[in-house]
């Protein structure tokens, strides 16, 4: 299993080393131990360009994910799952909100973007109620 993690842009670097460790951890509960993952951790400047680029959407989001499981290449991929990227900056500040570590956000939002690298959405009120209930299995598994 391969996990590459890019970024993080600095003050944030505090929780790059644990969430490599946590999504290998995350593979694994997946049952995709042969998997490759590619992470990145940006700054929400990076991600708003990111969100408008390939979502025709402007300003941050907190979390996107590219799946190279479905697509035209899809049978060009190998074992490569696909890439999550994260805005560290979001991240903080929803930990903030939420009472707890940036830490845990980072590795709740590494969880529900593996969970679109695979396939689960949450536009309808069903599929949500199902993405959010393997994302807390999941956090169980994996969490801290």
């Amino acid at each position: 299993m391969t996990v590459q993690l890019s970024g993080p842009p600095a003050p944030w670097a505090h929780g790059a080393e644990r969430l490599e460790s946590q999504a290998r951890a995350l593979l694994c509960a997946l049952d995709a131990a042969e998997a490759e993952l590619s992470v990145a951790l940006v700054d929400s400047a990076a991600m708003a360009a990111a969100n408008q680029r390939w979502r025709g959407r402007r300003g941050p989001t907190d979390v996107l994910a590219f799946s190279l499981l479905e697509g035209d290449h899809a049978r060009h991929r190998g074992a490569l799952l696909g890439d999550v990227v994260i805005a560290v900056d979001i991240a903080e500040r929803q930990a903030r909100e939420a009472g707890h570590s940036f830490g845990e956000e980072l590795l709740r939002l590494l969880i529900h973007g593996v969970l679109h690298l695979f396939g689960y959405d949450h536009a309808a009120p069903a599929e949500a109620r199902i993405m959010q209930q393997r994302e807390r299995e999941l956090f169980e598994a994996v969490g801290p």
